[in-house]
């Protein structure tokens, strides 16, 4: 089904014109730098054509330097080291990340990964013990650890070093323990006693958004420059590290954080060496995705490689998914990737049947109406490892925040998604007394819930979201760079747009509000259920085809001669040894017909 959205198109700005004569690129493409806050040639030029020199020093990472000693301590002196991650991409990636390099200068390393449904999220007590008794000298956490006060302790208590690497939110002092000069974050935190703590946001640093595999490569890279002479990564490691960012790209794409500053140039890099990368694992990884020898974008790894690596977690264990990224060779990776596929296609067939289990629990119970600020969801039988998809999904279809909990004997565990304007791990920390435990950042967490108390948390969180969310936030939006006509959009203009990727989080796909546009055949359905509808239009002398995905149902209004506005991302098709330019349609609009949604215009950066 197609929904309209609101359209907020970005003001022309005097300057493109200049700026593109500076950068030589097209007014619209300097447009669409302008919006993204990149007004001058310096920055434009750089943002083009970016490079690993654009990373930011490790050294500059909060609590990076202090890790760094302690990890190529431990590494010289030939210690036990474990590396103790996550089941999600991110935390798969960095968990590989840190092996890898480690391994590579000369430490004694393992992992750990926690089992989704029977350990849950993050560092477990059990676990530290076991890990403890197995004879590691120092454990290393990557993308969790933050909030493991109690975990932690069990390890520094046995002597144990910890170093904790996360990106996610920490514990707060409440503010009767807060002294006047607690004023900054950090100094309100509650933090786990741990030899090092390496956080992008304990701290000033450019980054705040460095996701857990980030941190990771981040944390290998200065402990290289500590095991190095005088400073310098020894070669071998810097030709690992270049590598090693096509795990990056993976989490950091994966994990949806903003592709803007330093994440975007290591997911720009990682993709670019995914192609012919030296991983046995990645190479797996991409052949049984039937990728092998394309160039891979953010596309690629949030629809078709990451959701493989996710699978294992969610319907079995993620330590194949990191055995895969590490230490099998050739037969034995294949073979795991191959099972990846399988679980990821019981994964697909999970998710359906919840999802329509969920859409009907939450069309039955009022919460998708427009009084409703947030959906709350639960049931038994709802497979745990799918449900955060499921809340995506929702969060797609209704523009709510969503929670979905999957209920057993031993209690609820849910997984929820936010729309932009709510935070919904501070929101879960607002509806605490209900809870049993919680955590993730602003678009993504998770909890748990006694069944007996979800009722009362249902009630609180909704009552929150209701208390926090304004009307305009609960309209979705559509961000569109510039209107443009049909004789601006060329295959020139649209290889100059492919350069302001990859895309993602913080930095969208333009977009180009096409107006004044006349239909000149009806539209014909294309599709394995013909859901969707492939347009041909006009606009003074210029003829274009595009294709409007879910849109069946505006076929009867889109008749031949009628004048419509389409929001496009312009594609290269092509079709046996033939190029062109076609339209992929974002959002239509029928100019006569009327709208609940206004169209706003947005002011780009000064």
């Amino acid at each position: 089904m197609y929904a309209r959205r609101r359209w907020k198109i970005a003001q022309a700005d005097a300057r493109a014109e200049e700026l593109a004569r500076e950068v030589g690129t097209s007014p619209l493409t300097a447009q669409m730098l302008i919006n993204r806050g990149l007004c001058n040639g310096e920055t434009a030029r750089a943002f083009l054509r970016p490079t690993l020199k654009d990373l930011i020093d490790p050294d500059q990472l909060p609590g990076c330097l202090c890790a760094a000693e302690v990890v190529a301590r431990a590494v010289r002196e030939k210690k036990r080291i474990t590396v103790y991650g996550d089941y999600d991409v991110d935390g798969i990636t960095a968990t590989s990340i840190l092996w890898h390099s480690l391994r590579a200068l000369g430490g004694d390393v393992r992992y750990y990964i926690p089992h989704r449904i029977e350990e849950g999220y993050g560092l477990n007590a059990d676990a530290v013990a076991q890990i403890c008794d197995d004879g590691t000298q120092l454990l290393i956490t990557v993308d969790c650890g933050v909030t493991a006060i109690e975990p932690v302790a069990v390890a520094m208590n046995r002597g144990v070093e910890v170093v904790v690497t996360d990106h996610h939110e920490w514990r707060t002092k409440r503010d009767e323990d807060c002294s006047e000069t607690d004023t900054e974050p950090s100094s309100r935190a509650l933090l786990p006693n741990a030899s090092a703590i390496v956080h992008p946001r304990l701290g000033a640093y450019d980054n705040p958004h460095l996701c857990g595999a980030g941190v990771a490569f981040k944390l290998a890279w200065a402990v290289g420059k500590t095991l190095g002479v005088a400073g310098r990564v020894p070669e071998a490691m810097r030709e690992l590290l270049v590598e090693l960012t096509g795990l990056a790209a993976l989490g950091t794409i994966a994990d949806v954080v903003p592709l803007v500053g330093e994440n975007r140039v290591l997911a720009r890099f990682g993709l670019g060496g995914l192609k012919a990368t030296k991983l046995t694992g990645l190479r797996a990884l991409i052949r049984s995705a039937n990728l092998d020898g394309q160039t891979l974008d953010s596309f690629h790894v949030g629809f078709l490689l990451g959701p493989r690596l996710n699978a294992c977690g969610r319907m079995g264990h993620a330590r194949l998914a990191v055995e895969m990224l590490t230490e099998a060779p050739a037969p034995r990776a294949m073979e795991i990737a191959t099972y990846l596929e399988q679980q990821n296609r019981n994964r697909q067939a999970k998710e359906r049947e919840i999802l329509a289990e969920a859409i009907a629990q939450a069309e039955s119970t009022g919460q998708t109406g427009p009084d409703s600020h947030a959906i709350v969801l639960g049931a038994r039988g709802w497979h745990a490892g799918v449900i955060g998809i499921v809340a995506s999904r929702i969060v797609d279809r209704f523009h709510k925040p969503t929670l979905v909990v999957s209920m057993d004997d031993e209690g609820g565990h849910g997984s929820g998604r936010s729309i932009p304007g709510f935070h919904l791990a501070r929101a879960l920390a607002a509806c605490d007394e209900h809870l049993e435990r919680h955590g993730g950042h602003e678009m993504a967490a998770g909890l748990g819930v006694r069944e007996e108390n979800f009722e009362a948390f249902k009630a609180a969180f909704r009552a929150h979201a209701r208390d926090v969310l304004t009307s305009d936030a609960m309209i979705p939006e559509l961000r569109i760079d510039t209107a443009g006509g049909l004789a601006q959009i060329t295959e020139a203009l649209v290889h100059e747009m492919q350069r302001l990727g990859p895309f993602g989080q913080g930095n969208p796909k333009p977009l180009i509000a096409c107006q004044g546009l006349t239909l000149t055949a009806a539209p014909k359905r294309v599709g394995k259920n013909g859901e969707h509808l492939q347009l041909f239009v006009r606009q003074e002398n210029r003829f274009m085809k595009a294709i409007a995905f879910n849109a069946a149902n505006l076929i009867e209004k889109l008749t031949p001669g009628r004048a419509i506005d389409l929001a496009v991302e312009p594609q290269i098709n092509e079709w046996n040894g033939n190029r062109s330019v076609e339209l992929e349609v974002r959002d239509i609009r029928i100019p006569d017909e009327p709208s609940e949604a206004p169209d706003e215009s947005a002011t780009a950066p000064a």
